[in-house]
């Protein structure tokens, strides 16, 4: 059957980036702006896809996004839950069930992610995936565009698998307490079982684990429940030296999203380093 105009997914991913001021990505808006909304680049610069596929998309030659793709486009786009639905049906996919772990950032969690302009903030969402991060990330532990999206994940990182490099910080980092925080860790992956029985990825996730790192192994048979909420750490970053941060965990709502948000203590030496970290911009990557 034929489809509808202006229904098909190019159409729709157009309008919905129509529809999105750059100002509301937290993107800054030139004067003389002729475009209302996002850009093809922007979109593809939010998403983490190239120019080129957001073209092939839009011009109907790239019917078929992955899962992963489809999610990000959802973030990228600030679609509301029953958008974000339809977007994976027009791409032939079936969308997030009731009872899995959702990648949605809901569009009230992104207009406040994008006022907390250079703060150093990612989210993650409940398996500690990570799914969202912004410029003050990037200049302060690196871009984890770098790595496949399914290594992007904070679990997978404190405990690695057969000497797995870390995939979200491109340089040493260290804990106050490193004992506290891996606990810490692994009871919240527990605590997600809980609100997330069913979710493969979750099940998946932590078997890996479990049978591949013998220190989850030893903290998820103790069988502790809790919340990851904060932490205090050092980066050793390639610029500025050693900055000392306030890891802060939100969580928000039955998603159980993760906003984790780094700063340095007010009138501090280290929140001088931290604000010449985002002027410098990310350095070059290289793995720890």
């Amino acid at each position: 059957m034929p489809t509808t105009p202006g229904t098909g997914l190019g159409a729709m991913i157009r309008t919905w980036r129509d529809r999105l001021p750059p100002s509301a990505a937290g993107l800054p808006v030139a004067r003389g702006r002729r475009t209302a909304g996002l850009r093809r680049e922007e979109l593809a610069e939010l998403a983490g896809v190239s120019v080129d596929y957001v073209v092939r998309l839009e011009q109907g030659r790239a019917t078929t996004p992955s899962v992963s793709v489809v999610a990000s486009l959802a973030r990228a786009l600030q679609l509301s839950t029953a958008e974000r639905d339809h977007l994976y049906r027009l791409a032939q996919l079936v969308p997030p069930v009731d009872g899995a772990i959702s990648d949605h950032l809901p569009p009230g969690v992104q207009r406040v992610l994008a006022r907390l302009g250079d703060v150093a903030v990612a989210v993650f969402a409940a398996d500690w995936q990570l799914v969202w991060w912004n410029r003050g990330w990037t200049a302060l532990l690196g871009d984890p565009s770098a790595s496949p999206p399914r290594l992007r994940n904070f679990a997978r990182d404190r405990f690695p698998v057969d000497a797995a490099p870390a995939h979200l910080a491109r340089w040493p980092v260290t804990e106050t307490d490193r004992a506290a925080t891996d606990a810490a860790v692994v009871s919240d992956l527990r605590r997600a079982t809980g609100r997330f029985p069913q979710d493969g990825r979750l099940g998946a996730l932590i078997r890996e684990l479990n049978a591949g790192n013998r220190r989850f192994a030893e903290l998820w048979a103790t069988g502790e429940v809790a919340a990851h909420r904060e932490d205090h750490k050092t980066i050793d970053h390639p610029l500025v030296g050693p900055v000392t941060v306030d890891c802060d965990t939100l969580t928000d709502g039955d998603s159980e999203l993760k906003i984790v948000i780094m700063t340095a203590a007010p009138g501090s030496e280290d929140e001088t380093k931290l604000r010449l970290t985002t002027v410098a911009g990310p350095p070059a990557t290289t793995h720890s």
